[in-house]
């Protein structure tokens, strides 16, 4: 089983998973009874006895062994140990856990019980539950682990437990993180993350690690734009196949913290959880408080390794519908906005069906007076005059046309000019005596509030009823300001956590209602990408930059941690809308391919030719759609967007391959392009070669057989490749396995 006790009184514990052993402990302080949980190794997978040794070598806080880095009376070094800091005792460290009695600050745990429990096959929990010394406070750290991944889940639960007392001490939290991991000792600590923008999101970035205290987060109430709730560590001698990397990722869709500690003394933690500076939330007697899931993640195997753990790990244990293939999409938004019509949008179907799409959605414009973005977002039903007899026969003409039918909906946010909000002012995050500050002529409705969850899953729900609809695309496109809820009082800061958790709930129960229903996650683009939401939507979109340059750079860091089957794609116009750069049709498509294949250009301005295309490489991407989606993914050869590159994915016995040059002329870089991830030992036979029309040392004939060796030790020559052509070119090549 996956979780292991080590010692006859339960303080010590080996957590096993398929390639990796993570040993922690409970340390109990002889002189003063406080109980500090220690993790005391996180590597490559250990035997039992292995474990048991790896326990004892590394001692406690008050024993030789313990104090191994240099210690003096201004330092407490083994704190960057702990399974979860508290803000008390000898402690100076960044807190992961920082609660407040009264006017006292500060907290000493004793060790309760801990316990292991069975959970789902294959899966166990361990429970550590600890209080305070003096006041009526608990809390329960959680690990969860399963035989089929190497994803180790932890969270804390605090509680305010009852007694009774006529006046009941006030507990505060400041902080309360799902937990601290240890990245064991190096001799350097290199750090991977994305950073952004709005449409330039996801940008991947490696560098040391600071001594010291690094933070990255959100303040936004998302999860935002600006960074992503996830973190790789490595001593700087990982590579995209080889190497030890350690990932840690927090599993919430609000405001985030993610803490790095690079010790003077050595050893780094990371510390992950909601919320951020500035926020108390107040514990009632008889409640609680549970934190979201920070994942932990140990790989041998390099950067690769890694991100197809994450991958894997979601489609098994996060995604709602993992084993279905994402059909290839439509949206109307870039060829109409706000000009939405029934037969506008008609025109677009037909078009959309003929060249082989199967879900066309209706995008911002169907509903209210929404003839711009100034007004009507709140007022969710047919636009009174574009659509009089509202939108059913609109929805069934694309129904009639062979394709799945969905709709854009944006139900956090209200328009001042609204009806919603001329009869609901009180429903949007506000603060007393001060300003209700718009952006993009919005303001946020207030989702804390169970009567708002309610009112959205109402028309949410009737929408998807009247109409049949088998897809949302749920926006998001604006970021908390004067957050807050003036009749909590006091406690009106639990709205940072409570909003998030009730959009899920609204989620959850629209899926309940509607088994069939797919949800799209969009917030602006990449705003709101993390597993915490991915467990009720099907894909993500990553940006609203669609231009095919900039989007091999953003879905380069995006499959960092995020399968290729949720990350939404699409095809739009050229000279794209956004960067005005023109890239020819085969080479937005070939890039869009890379995930979940999607349509957004204006269909009507098309040629007779680009039409054509469009469906032959349509038909194309079906064939190969299920490896894509739900394929082992390997990136091959130079930065993607800036040399030539390539994306691989393996499913069974199937390979596919994506190849980029982006600069045609280029004289340096990869001429052969080696494979990865298959059997040396086995052939492989091309099903599709590419542009490959006559054989030459390393091209791939079409029926041609290669052996697995010569295809990852010496590579193929894609035509894409050549040193002289064009720029923007590509290439899309299949093999399957047939034997030894």
């Amino acid at each position: 089983m996956p979780i292991t006790p080590l010692d006859e009184r339960g303080h010590r514990w080996a957590v096993t998973t398929p390639a990796s052993t993570y040993v922690i402990g409970v340390e109990i302080d002889a002189v003063t009874g406080e109980a500090t949980p220690l993790q005391k190794y996180w590597g490559p997978r250990l035997s039992v006895e292995a474990a048991r040794q790896a326990a004892t070598a590394s001692g406690g806080p008050a024993t030789p062994a313990g104090a191994r880095r240099h210690v003096s009376s201004f330092s407490t070094p083994v704190e960057v140990e702990e399974l979860l800091p508290v803000d008390g005792g000898r402690r100076w460290g960044s807190p992961s856990l920082q609660v407040s009695f009264d006017h006292a600050r500060s907290l000493e745990l004793r060790l309760v019980h801990t316990r292991v429990l069975d959970e789902e096959p294959g899966a166990e929990r361990l429970d550590v539950v600890m209080r305070d010394a003096h006041h009526p406070f608990e809390g329960v750290l959680s690990i969860r682990a399963r035989d089929d991944t190497d994803v180790i889940e932890r969270w804390t639960t605090v509680r305010h437990l009852p007694t009774g007392a006529a006046r009941p001490v006030t507990i505060g939290i400041t902080r309360l993180d799902s937990g601290s991991w240890f990245v064991p000792d190096a001799s350097a600590y290199r750090y991977s993350g994305v950073f952004g923008a709005w449409a330039e999101e996801f940008q991947l970035q490696r560098g040391p690690l600071p001594v010291g205290e690094t933070v990255f987060t959100s303040r936004q109430g998302i999860t935002s734009h600006i960074a992503n709730p996830w973190i790789m560590i490595d001593a700087g001698e990982a590579v995209e196949e080889h190497g030890e990397v350690w990932g840690l990722n927090l599993a919430w869709s609000g405001s985030w913290r993610l803490t790095t500690t690079h010790r003077p003394e050595g050893g780094v933690s990371v510390s992950a959880g909601f919320g951020h500076d500035g926020l108390r939330w107040t514990l009632g007697p008889g409640t609680e408080l549970v934190t979201p899931p920070v994942l932990g993640l140990y790989t041998g195997g390099g950067f690769g390794a890694a991100s197809r753990s994450w991958h894997e790990y979601a489609r098994r244990h996060v995604m709602p519908a993992p084993d279905e293939e994402r059909p290839v999409l439509y949206n109307s938004w870039e060829a109409t906005e706000f000009d939405v019509t029934e037969a506008g949008q008609l025109e677009l179907a037909r078009r959309a069906a003929s060249m082989g799409v199967e879900l066309f959605v209706v995008d911002d414009g169907w509903f209210g007076d929404r003839d711009d973005d100034t007004r009507s977002l709140g007022d969710w039903w047919p636009h009174r005059k574009r659509f009089p007899d509202g939108l059913r026969a609109l929805m069934d003409g694309i129904h009639e046309l062979g394709m799945r039918a969905g709709l854009w909906v944006e139900p956090e946010m209200v328009n001042a000019d609204s009806e919603l909000y001329r009869a609901h002012p009180d429903w949007i995050l506000r603060m007393e005596h001060r300003r209700r500050d718009e952006k993009r002529h919005q303001l946020v409705l207030n989702f804390a509030r169970d009567d708002v969850r309610d009112w959205a899953v109402g028309w949410l729900d009737e929408l998807v009823t009247e109409l049949g609809l088998d897809y949302l695309k749920w926006d998001m496109n604006r970021p908390f300001t004067q957050a807050g809820w003036p009749e909590r009082g006091a406690a009106q800061d639990r709205l940072w956590i409570d909003f998030t958790r009730n959009v899920y709930d609204a989620m959850s129960r629209l899926r309940r209602a509607h088994p069939g229903l797919r949800i799209e996650s969009c917030s602006g683009g990449g705003g709101r990408v993390d597993l915490g939401i991915l467990r009720h939507t099907d894909e993500f979109w990553p940006s609203d930059n669609t231009d095919a340059l900039d989007r091999q750079t953003i879905q380069h860091g995006f499959s960092q941690v995020y399968p290729p089957g949720t990350m939404s794609a699409w095809v739009t116009d050229s000279p794209n809308i956004s960067t005005g750069r023109a890239i020819p049709l085969r080479y937005r498509f070939h890039v869009a391919m890379a995930g979940a294949l999607g349509i957004g250009g204006d269909l009507s301005t098309w040629s007779a030719a680009e039409l054509s295309e469009a469906a032959e490489l349509i038909e194309q991407y079906k064939a190969v759609r299920r490896v894509v989606q739900h394929g082992r993914l390997h990136r091959l050869a130079g930065p993607p967007g800036q040399a030539r590159s390539a994306v691989q994915y393996v499913l069974g016995d199937d390979v596919v391959v994506l190849v980029y040059n982006p600069i045609g002329n280029a004289k340096r870089g990869p001429r052969w392009l080696r494979l990865a991830g298959l059997d040396p030992e086995a052939s492989y036979e091309v099903v599709r070669g590419g542009d490959a029309a006559e054989s030459a040392p390393g091209r791939l004939v079409q029926g041609s057989r290669w052996y697995g060796s010569a295809l990852m030790g010496v590579g193929i020559r894609p035509a894409a490749w050549e040193p002289v052509g064009a720029d923007y070119r590509s290439d899309l090549v299949a093999l399957r396995k047939i034997g030894p």
